[in-house]
């Protein structure tokens, strides 16, 4: 059965990361058993996660954060997803083992090895992985996950590590973890993104984002104006 992709269009980007801050918030505020939520990386979050993090804000008990991926950069670069995020930790103030993140102090394998035992850890802690955000980009990634052979690699897997096309080394998470998500939100902003968008929702195949949330029920895309 296909993915059922439930759409959200905004009048303008504003719009847009008004409410991507609002449903933030919400769901790391959220009440009711320990659960995970996953950031997204690149740039169209990074307006919500600026503005919770002015805010005060009072996680659920027990919440643990995780990335969708990560460069291999310092964790104090700022390509780093974890570095551009620093506003909402702070704001959020969890303890340093409830955010989950890639170790790029390591070498590239064994962060992705170490992520994978992370995540392997986090399912079991936890009752649930309750929202997943996640971005698109203009070439049909999601996560870092940008070709059929990224997909095939990830088969039985939590996290991988990737060569991206751009030439930076990244880890990701992998359709085997967003599987598992209770809610997974794809966010897209952007005249750039329109084609790519317009493929996602008619269920493209030859766009890894599709391929990517294949395994899922539902997935919930939300964009302004431009995107959809």
């Amino acid at each position: 059965m296909a993915v059922r992709f439930r759409v959200r269009r905004f009048g303008s980007r504003a719009d847009l990361d008004a409410a991507l801050s609002e449903r933030l918030r919400s769901e790391l505020e959220g009440a009711g058993e320990p659960a995970a939520v996953m950031l997204s990386g690149g740039r169209t979050p990074l307006t919500a996660f600026r503005t919770l993090g002015a805010e005060t804000l009072s996680p659920s008990a027990g919440l643990r954060l995780l990335y969708s991926d990560e460069r291999h950069v310092p964790a104090d670069a700022d390509a780093s997803n974890f570095h551009q995020s620093q506003p909402l930790l702070k704001a959020l103030a969890l303890p340093e083992d409830r955010v989950l993140r890639v170790h790029t102090e390591l070498p590239l394998a064994d962060a992705a090895d170490d992520y994978e035992r992370q995540l392997a850890a986090l399912l079991h802690a936890v009752p649930a992985l309750r929202f997943g955000l996640l971005g698109l980009g203009a070439d049909g990634h999601t996560a870092s996950l940008f070709s059929a052979a990224d997909l095939e690699r990830a088969a039985g897997r939590f996290a991988i590590a990737v060569h991206r096309p751009d030439g930076r080394d990244a880890v990701s998470v992998t359709p085997e973890l967003l599987a598992r998500f209770e809610t997974l939100l794809i966010v897209a902003a952007g005249a750039d993104k329109r084609a790519v968008s317009r493929r996602l929702l008619a269920q493209d195949a030859e766009v890894v984002a599709v391929r990517a949330v294949a395994a899922r029920e539902i997935v919930d895309v939300w964009g302004d104006s431009e995107a959809l």
